[in-house]
């Protein structure tokens, strides 16, 4: 390194490469100004030079420098080095690993070559690479700690367990009998716990519990220590040791539930589905009123009975658990309770027993059977839990009675109006839930999970712009929207992209998606700094938890709403393209002048707005952008805020198959992935991957509407193809010939029958039979009416539902939604639309799309908004209505609040 240099600018490279390692970049730049001057060729300068320029965001000019220093000495392996180092901070690993394969010819074995080279290679997980590049570290430097952890590490991921327990136990062969130091226990113990768990996950149970007794001293992690044990005695059935040992756990930690499902496990009375004989009952029943007298405080040990308990002995258990809750006031007690709606007749039960507690309490001011008095606040809880019981059961009217009774009683929690304004939602009525979500957040504007729901209330109810100027209530001043970027959030991003997706604005729509995308690239790109920081620090189980996890990122929920967001966004774009310059001058050519003079007034209205936005938003952000230090800190303007070039490609369906693989690689076992894949092929024409499409929906759920609207649709589209001319296309055709058989659905039917067949195995199903019409209109246009008429003809019946008081009707807002959707658009008859809109305004009094008779878009009052002030606040004169909206949201309330600022 330098080299070749005299001894003057020897020393002033070292200072170069010293300066650069403790960012002293300016120093470092006149360094190497100074050598230039005398040697202006010195490649390794020069490339030295580029990487503290790439430092101070000066990137072109530092890639033409390391090339130039590059290209003056092409057998340096510091400029191949340095050249890796700056491919791999524009994160272009792939090149970055090829640089320092370059370098490590010239000089194989540069230590620190072969350690940036061994941390990409984790990166990437090229496993094989990864274990070679660390043998050789260890040759090199075999007493040094971390070599021998990283080369056990890499066979570890390289699926070779037993491999890495040899190596450590070679590795601690090196080691004195007096060791660890005191400054170094914690560290040891961790690489003896992860070598048990290494042995552990190789199958060797016995050899691991004997390695962990025979170290026990040397563990610093006793709680650690007594987990690994107690998971080891489960695996080698000592259920008698586990437990005791559980027991033990439990004295330390009583509301820890993995605790006691493994206490269960040794005693035999565990069950995967939670079925249990009445002996099991019993016993479960017996030991947990022992702990519950031995943990009195535990309330793990009083919710955990519930889940196995029935019919009275559920009620007496659940009502001894929820009265100091109710007393207390525990406003998640119905989430708590929430998996308990599952279990066959539990949730009339919970639902009789809150309604006679209620009863009880308004006339005795008490619980039932009980002397003493409750607070007053006991009954607002009751009511708070009633009110989302209903909502659970469907209920919307009575849960409205309930929470706006509980309103009534004391109007100060603001717990009431977010529940009410979750309730609305579930019932349809999305702008009335918008407002009562902001007249919560209005009650305490210093609360940013109340601020949060009451954004997403206005999202869902397509108030995209009132969203976004309430989020930024709780941003930093300046470029807010970049301030959401930077923080990751998602659920506002997905929140907002499904919200312009609905609008049509598809450019905001896909900037939005691909913002989650971006978010889960810079996620993956975090873990670099790990692998070199876990393996010093010896956090060794949890960097491999790590590794998993992030080998399993992309089938995360959000990426997968984003990415099949995206996919519809490009779907939508490739059956309705947008119009070029050209089409919109030759259509505006057509209008009349008038239209002409109005239209071009429009556009450039908004063009001047678009200006002043910017324009107050560059002004926002360099007034803000000053740090302490005095140097303003520039952020890069995004070139493309509305998404209008995203909708300017020249082919969707290539970018929505980029991320369709992703979905195909991470959550094959999703049906909206394959649903998906089936719409692209089909539009791409990859008739064998639509097949593959439709197997996967069909193997995933052969009974769901979609699957059988994919698989007929398909064959359909088949047998309209031509006849093959092409071998490709005489193969293709040949494997549909073998394939077809091996559906049951279509085995000696045709594509009418089979439907017919799916029909009356589905005949009580709404959705079903909007699938069978669809496929009756698909194949057999002239049968339009006849798939009007099947629509039509079902009826919504009453049922009885567990939970509910009385009945209630079988159909579902969201699939009644569909299906008026199908009917307008699908089936192409407005008219049986509009009576199917006018029939579910019926069921569905509170939906604003039906424009139900109690919703927001039907009361007069709610339309009377005078003005937005700047705190979000919906400003109504509601006078003579006020009673009308009281079960909407009680809007009239929120003049009272128009007053309140941050």
């Amino acid at each position: 390194m330098g080299a070749s240099l005299p001894p003057k600018e020897a020393n002033l490279f070292k200072l170069i490469v010293k300066s650069y390692e403790t960012k002293q970049y300016k120093k470092g730049l006149k360094a190497a100004d100074t050598i230039l001057k005398k040697f202006p060729d010195h490649g390794e300068t020069l490339a030295m030079k580029g990487l503290t320029l790439n430092c101070v965001d000066r990137k072109s000019e530092a890639y033409e420098l390391v090339r130039l220093g590059l290209k003056k000495d092409l057998k340096s392996h510091v400029c191949w080095h340095v050249y890796g180092l700056l491919y791999r901070s524009d994160r272009e690993y792939r090149e970055a690993i090829k640089c320092y394969r370059n370098a490590l010819r010239i000089d194989p074995d540069n230590i620190e070559i072969l350690r940036d080279l061994s941390l990409l290679q984790a990166q990437m997980r090229d496993l094989s690479g990864f274990v070679e590049t660390r043998q050789q570290l260890l040759t090199l430097k075999p007493n040094h700690r971390m070599n021998w952890i990283g080369f056990a590490v890499s066979h570890h991921l390289n699926s070779n367990g037993s491999k890495a327990v040899d190596i450590l136990e070679a590795f601690e062969g090196t080691l004195e009998d007096d060791y660890p130091p005191e400054n170094e226990r914690c560290e040891h113990g961790e690489m003896l716990l992860y070598k048990v768990s290494l042995l552990e996950e190789c199958g060797f149970f016995e050899r691991a519990l004997e390695e962990l007794h025979k170290k026990e001293s040397k563990i610093f992690d006793k709680l650690g220590y007594k987990e690994q044990e107690v998971s080891l005695l489960l695996k080698l059935h000592r259920f008698e040791e586990g437990e005791r040992l559980f027991r033990v756990l439990l004295s330390m930690n009583p509301d820890n539930y993995r605790y006691y499902e493994g206490l269960q496990r040794c005693l035999g009375l565990y069950s995967e589905n939670g079925q249990y004989s009445s002996d099991e009952i019993d016993r479960l029943e017996t030991l947990y009123k022992s702990h519950a007298q031995q943990y009195s405080r535990s309330s793990a040990v009083k919710r955990i009975p519930l889940d196995f308990l029935s019919d009275g002995k559920f009620r007496e258990a659940a009502e001894n658990y929820v009265r100091p809750l109710l007393t207390k006031g525990v406003p998640s007690l119905f989430s708590d309770l929430y998996p308990l709606y599952n279990h066959a007749g539990k949730a009339n039960i919970l639902g009789e027993l809150f309604l006679s507690m209620e009863k009880s309490i308004k006339t005795t001011g008490g619980y039932p059977e009980s002397e003493g008095k409750e607070p007053p606040s006991t009954l607002v809880w009751i009511l708070f839990y009633l009110a989302q019981h209903y909502d659970r059961c469907g209920q919307y009217d009575i849960a409205l009675v309930k929470i706006d009774e509980a309103i009534e009683h004391t109007p100060t929690v603001i717990d009431l109006y977010s529940v009410k304004s979750r309730i609305l939602k579930h019932s349809g009525d999305l702008t009335a839930a918008a407002a009562l979500a902001d007249e919560a957040r209005c009650m305490d504007l210093s609360d940013r999970y109340v601020n949060s729901e009451c954004v997403k209330r206005m999202l869902q109810a397509d108030q995209v712009a009132l969203a976004e100027k309430t989020a930024f209530l709780f941003t930093k001043e300046g470029d807010q929207l970049n301030n959401l970027y930077d923080m990751q959030c998602m659920w506002y991003e997905l929140e907002s992209g499904e919200s312009y997706l609905r609008q049509g604005e598809l450019g905001r729509a896909l900037k939005k998606f691909l913002a989650v995308e971006k978010h889960y690239s810079d996620i993956t790109e975090d873990q670099f700094d790990f692998h070199s920081y876990c393996l010093r620090k010896m956090t060794l189980r949890t960097y491999v938890e790590m590794l998993k996890f992030q080998d399993r990122l992309h089938s995360h929920a959000y990426f997968r709403k984003a990415a099949s967001g995206a996919i519809r966004c490009y779907l939508r774009l490739y059956d309705c393209p947008p119009k070029s310059a050209a089409e919109e001058n030759d259509e505006m050519s057509k209008l009349p002048p008038s239209q002409k003079k109005k239209l071009r007034q429009k556009l450039r209205k908004a063009e001047a707005r678009a200006k002043k936005d910017a324009d107050v938003k560059n002004e926002e952000s360099s007034s803000t952008s000053v740090a302490k230090s005095g140097k303003r800190q520039v952020k890069p303007v995004d070139p493309d805020p509305y998404g209008e070039k995203l909708v300017q490609i020249e082919d969707p369906l290539a970018e929505a198959t980029k991320y369709l693989k992703l979905l195909l690689k991470h959550s094959c076992d999703c049906l909206g992935t394959h649903l998906l894949s089936f719409e692209v092929n089909m539009r791409k024409q990859k008739i064998l991957l639509a097949l593959q499409a439709v197997k996967h929906l069909l193997r995933l759920d052969a009974e769901n509407p979609e699957s059988h609207l994919c698989l007929i649709k398909f064959f359909h589209k088949v047998g309209e193809l031509p006849s093959p001319v092409t071998e490709t296309e005489k193969l293709v055709w040949r494997v549909l010939e073998v394939e077809r058989p091996t559906f049951s659905q279509l085995h000696e039917k045709s594509l009418i029958e089979a439907n017919y067949v799916f029909l009356e195995k589905h005949k009580e199903s709404l959705m079903h039979r909007a699938a069978v019409a669809e496929l009756m209109y698909v194949l057999e246009p002239t049968r339009k009416a006849a798939a009007v008429k099947l629509i039509e003809d079902w009826v919504n019946d009453v049922v009885s539902i567990d939970g509910v008081q009385g009945a209630v009707r079988t159909w579902k807002l969201k699939d009644c939604i569909s299906l008026h959707k199908i009917l307008e658009k699908t089936l192409n008859d407005h008219d049986a639309a509009l009576r199917w809109k006018t029939r579910c305004a019926e069921f569905f009094p509170f939906s604003t799309y039906f424009e139900g008779i109690r919703s927001s878009a039907t009361s007069t009052a709610f339309h009377q908004t005078q003005k937005i002030p700047g705190n979000g606040v919906v400003n109504l004169n509601t006078g003579e209505t006020s009673a009308l909206l009281s079960s909407n949201g009680r809007l009239d309330k929120l003049d009272t609040l128009k007053d309140l600022h941050i």
